[in-house]
């Protein structure tokens, strides 16, 4: 037998992407592909890119430099890339970046095994011509879902998949192939965006708002469930739109419960919630449904009027804080993270001081910090009155000091709370970490737990909050719970 042709892909982004990669590597497998984890092992390296901001399309083109390295001492013969950069760039990249010997756009998803095959096979596949997706925007729910069926709605694959297959989340794959043993796995709710912030790409190069159907994503659960995955976490560019192109804009209020439901999943979590769009049914869904997590991603994004204005959002300081004065007079124990842009355009002392008066009063978990920079193609890069990169550095430092002490005060808070802890990993040098409700893969802390007694990857435990570092949480395992733990594993 001839040896399998090998692939690895590496994932640069944010879950979206990881999604992504799973139903690349899905229908790579199911078309004969062998999956490897190490690049300098696969025949083709396909680096997932990140076109968001300048730092992560850095961290995509240092990856594919570092992969083209490979094939001067290795078995890779061939480097592509995938993802938001490849896409939002197509031959403009190409041309800039010869080390990558493919640039594929979304629409060669489909025929990913064709398009490395001839790359591999020393052929070349022409990068593609970028278009400015938003041009693409259905104007009526049913030419929306023509469009999604256009590009391969998931759940449409093959009769007959491999073992590990599954119906996957696009709407662009129909496979997904999962890539790690983590107990936690993102599900898409949609794809592409239909707001129009004025410093965001994003929609140019996703194109419009999609909501996947929700049996799609119940099965899809239901299959991680079965791969041993005990945490689904919804994700897309916007999840409190979902439904909106099907008719209903309050169907995830109903998805949440049946998703609750599937056997082995013991928790369900939201992220990337706009807080001009929260409905008071979903905040009792969120904070009332046993196995959602009450946990709030929400785009806060600055909290000073003008600024929010500017960046075509909704908002103010006062409002901001009574939404999370109604989500916490529901649920104390909420979490909520949220990222922010400091120096914006025409960004004032007085927007700054809103800014930080919303963030003292806020309690949030976890904050994430960003110092604003032109983004090409975006309204925000025309604007005037933009600040010295200077004063925006000043300001990035003075509020990213200010966050790192809040999230700490606020993780202080938590001592003496009880939380439930999905076990993330075991060793014997590091410990036993794992994640409470309040704080999502990745972007917000963890929790240590005391004792590993009985517990392994994937255990669901209550602990007991006694103490903090920085943002993360130290707890002891409560006795009654390690036993129930142990019995469920068995």
């Amino acid at each position: 037998m001839p040896e399998r042709r090998t692939v690895a892909l590496v994932t640069l982004g944010c879950a979206r992407n990881e999604v992504d990669s799973e139903e690349l590597a899905g229908r790579l497998e199911a078309d004969g592909w062998q999956l490897v984890e190490d690049a300098a092992d696969a025949d083709v390296a396909v680096v997932n890119t990140c076109g968001f901001v300048e730092a992560a399309k850095k961290d995509s083109v240092d990856a594919l430099l570092e992969a083209n390295d490979l094939k001067s001492h290795g078995r890779t013969q061939a480097v592509v890339a995938v993802g938001c950069m490849a896409e939002r760039y197509g031959k403009e990249l190409a041309e800039a970046l010869p080390e990558a010997d493919g640039v594929l756009g979304f629409d060669d998803y489909t025929n990913i095994s064709d398009r490395l095959q001839t790359i591999l096979s020393g052929g070349i596949h022409a990068a593609h011509t970028p278009r400015d997706r938003r041009k693409l925007l259905p104007i009526s729910p049913a030419e929306r879902q023509e469009s999604a069926a256009s590009v391969a709605l998931p759940g449409h694959g093959p009769a007959d998949l491999p073992e590990g297959v599954a119906p996957a989340s696009g709407p662009r794959a129909p496979l997904r192939r999962r890539l790690d043993g983590s107990p936690v796995a993102s599900v898409k709710l949609a794809s592409g965006c239909d707001r129009r912030c004025s410093f965001c790409a994003i929609p140019s190069f996703r194109g419009s708002f999609i909501s996947r159907r929700p049996s799609d994503v119940l099965n899809e659960t239901r299959w991680l469930a079965e791969q041993g995955v005990k945490e689904i976490m919804l994700v897309s560019e916007n999840n409190t739109s979902y439904g909106k192109d099907l008719g209903d804009i309050r169907l995830l209020e109903s998805l949440l419960p049946e998703l609750a439901e599937v056997d082995g999943i013991e928790r369900v979590r939201v992220s990337y919630l706009q807080p001009a769009e929260m409905r008071p049914g979903l905040i009792d869904v969120l904070t009332s449904t046993p196995k959602v997590a009450p946990y709030f991603d929400l785009s806060f994004q600055h909290s000073a009027p003008g600024v929010l204005r500017a960046m075509r959002r909704f908002g103010d300081t006062d409002r901001f804080l009574e939404l999370l004065d109604t989500i916490r007079s529901k649920a104390p124990e909420a979490g909520v993270r949220s990222n922010f842009i400091v120096g914006f355009p025409g960004e004032s002392e007085s927007d700054l001081a809103e800014l930080e008066r919303f963030l003292n009063g806020a309690r949030l978990d976890a904050i994430g910090v960003f110092g604003y920079s032109d983004e090409e193609g975006t309204e925000a890069a025309t604007y005037d009155n933009k600040l010295d990169e200077d004063v925006v550095a000043e300001r990035l430092a003075h509020v990213s000091r200010l966050a790192e002490e809040l999230v700490s005060q606020r993780a202080e808070e938590r001592v003496g709370e009880t939380v439930q802890v999905l076990v993330e990993s075991v060793d014997e040098e590091e410990g036993v970490h794992g994640r409470g409700a309040h704080q999502a893969p990745e972007t917000d802390g963890q929790v240590l737990l005391t004792s590993g007694a009985g517990l392994s990857v994937g255990r669901m435990v209550e602990a007991k909050v006694v103490g903090t570092e920085g943002v993360d949480l130290v707890a002891e395992p409560l006795t009654g719970s390690l036993a129930c733990s142990e019995e469920a594993g068995r």
